[in-house]
């Protein structure tokens, strides 16, 4: 489904990634790990598409089509999903109206008509009753006033909606207590299936109890420096991450 090659990128003029190499299958859960500054938003952001990052060198591929040059909402309309550590705030836009544009503008560039409004209401119904989202919570402003788990949670609201094929999660455990951590974790584990695949990115093995990866990839200074199972997220956690950086530097 995704695969890169050699991916060196860069924000601002400052090399970030220095040569990544990933694949990633339908069904499977990537987890990557890194400390701070070790690349692993940026990687996010290359993958979906951001424009203030500029890749330097290297391929990615999304089912076989090389993505480089299209634009982030081009990738999105092809099923690439990224979660945002800080999701914007939009006054006057309620999550349901929100979610009927995003969803239309994916069908416009499909080349299919808008979805009729019984089937929307019926996807919102199902998908917010799947998440245990409140009625209430759907005619909301988006973001607007929204607690750190509420806004978590809206996220994997959209990502149910869209149904992508590739969802990247970045950090979507900053910041929240352990009751929002296993809704969000839940929920991102009740739209796995064979046909998609998810990226998460964390700092903690916490999140990592309630979304089971394959596959832990380690991050140091823009390089994948070692790869495992879960188990490898174990290790790190009572190792730290300068265990890491040590082997990296041998």
């Amino acid at each position: 489904m995704l695969k890169i090659k050699n991916l060196h990128a860069s924000v601002e003029d400052k090399g970030i990634l220095r040569g990544i190499n990933l694949e990633v299958n339908p069904g499977e859960v990537h987890a990557i790990m890194g400390p701070n500054g070790s690349g692993k938003s940026t990687l996010a952001s290359v993958i979906a598409g951001k424009e203030e990052y500029e890749v330097e060198q290297g391929e990615i591929f999304f089912e076989g089509e090389d993505i480089n040059e299209l634009a982030a909402e081009e990738r999105a309309h092809k099923g690439v999903f990224l979660s945002f550590q800080y999701p914007v705030e939009i006054p006057g836009v309620s999550v349901t109206n929100f979610m009927k544009t995003a969803i239309n503008e994916t069908r416009k560039a499909k080349g299919l008509e808008e979805m009729p409004a019984n089937e929307m209401l019926k996807m919102i119904r199902e998908k917010s009753e799947l998440l245990e989202i409140d009625r209430k919570f759907l005619s909301r402003s988006l973001n607007e006033g929204f607690s750190g788990g509420e806004k978590k949670r809206n996220e994997i609201f959209q990502m149910a909606m869209l149904e992508p094929k590739l969802a990247i999660l970045d950090e979507t455990d900053s910041g929240l207590d352990i009751d929002a951590l296993r809704i969000v974790a839940n929920g991102v584990n009740k739209l796995k299936s064979k046909d998609n695949a998810v990226i998460v990115i964390t700092h903690y093995q916490r999140l990592l109890d309630y979304i089971v990866p394959d596959y832990v990839h380690v991050l140091h200074q823009g390089k994948i420096v070692k790869s495992g199972p879960k188990e490898l997220a174990h290790e790190l956690e009572e190792k730290g991450y300068d265990w890491i950086k040590e082997e990296a530097n041998a």
